[in-house]
């Protein structure tokens, strides 16, 4: 009972985060310019002509009315139609081919994100203070430290052609989709490998480490048999933050590798001011953002048996 409460409550309060930004994101957009809703033919229209096809969007109903029909439509499934980027066209038509690229590339740079970076923490806390230690703390820093955009641009000029493959993607050819997937996860490898290292570091100094040394443990069996499984536990607080990184990555690695994917179709529809199609996007990769807050949240309560999931006893 204590876990279905809390996660309810936390669900609740994904769903009122997402209404928020909704009706922010809504608002905000209805302050744009009216072109973005009437298409390229805008200036040659007159001003009864404007009008009228203001008022067959609903656009010229009480503010309040607008955002009722918005959320009658969206519970509908209905996202709006695209006005200048596919005039006419139903939006979830557009997005229908795009999301499973969009989706595939960005769980396999979460995946190969975590076959590198956690390694790496582990290597880097094993060795601590040695040269894969500053090696690998190098690595981390000068990822921070460097605009994301110098290494995208690094990789897509020298990775393609040392790896003898197109700059751009292509669907068909999967060798054309290693450097968009090394670019999307090179964020996250950092992150990964800075807090597994500093979570391993921290279990090696607990007592239980030192009683384990104490009694003959063999360094590896305390390595991975118990400082590893502890620190491993507070990773699935970075699922949220890998989530955003590689949602972040993708608006411009997309644009960058010419991917019809969803990042590039949003830079796209901001510079051609289709406003329908904006808050389309930027609605649905907030709902990506907040579930993946949501399941971290979630998964954390799971793995961390610390963490109460009732008031008593020191709530989370």
């Amino acid at each position: 009972m204590e876990t279905l409460k809390y996660i309810l409550k936390r669900l609740a309060m994904a769903v009122l985060s997402l209404f928020i930004i909704t009706t922010i994101i809504f608002l905000l957009l209805r302050m744009m310019p009216i072109e973005g809703y009437l298409g390229a033919g805008y200036e040659k229209m007159s001003a009864e002509t404007i009008e009228n096809s203001l008022r067959n969007l609903g656009l010229l109903d009480p503010i309040h009315v607008q955002l009722k029909n918005f959320y009658v439509n969206l519970f509908h499934g209905d996202l709006g139609t695209s006005w200048i980027y596919r005039p006419k066209v139903p939006i979830t038509e557009i997005l229908a081919p795009k999301i499973p690229i969009s989706l595939t590339l960005g769980a396999l740079a979460m995946l190969l994100a975590l076959v590198v970076g956690i390694p790496l923490g582990v290597v880097m806390s094993r060795f601590k203070g040695k040269w894969p230690d500053k090696l690998g703390t190098g690595f981390i820093v000068l990822l921070n430290a460097v605009p994301v955009v110098v290494f995208y641009l690094f990789i897509q000029i020298y990775g393609s052609k040392a790896l003898g493959v197109s700059m751009l993607f292509n669907k068909n050819d999967v060798s054309t989709w290693i450097l968009p997937i090394i670019c999307l996860s090179l964020g996250n490898i950092a992150n990964y490998a800075m807090w597994m290292r500093r979570y391993m570091v921290d279990q090696l100094n607990s007592d239980y480490v030192k009683l384990a040394m104490a009694k003959g443990v063999s360094r590896r069996d305390i390595m991975y048999k118990h400082v590893f499984r502890n620190a491993f536990v507070p990773m699935v607080q970075l699922l949220p933050s890998s989530l955003l990184l590689t949602i972040m990555g993708s608006i411009y690695v997309e644009s960058l590798f010419s991917i019809p994917g969803m990042g590039g179709l949003l830079i796209d529809v901001i510079k051609r001011q289709d406003n329908t199609m904006v808050q389309a996007l930027v609605l649905i990769y907030a709902c990506m953002g907040i579930l993946g807050l949501l399941l971290g949240d979630l998964l954390m309560a799971v793995v961390d048996p610390r963490i109460k999931l009732s008031k008593q006893g020191g709530a989370r």
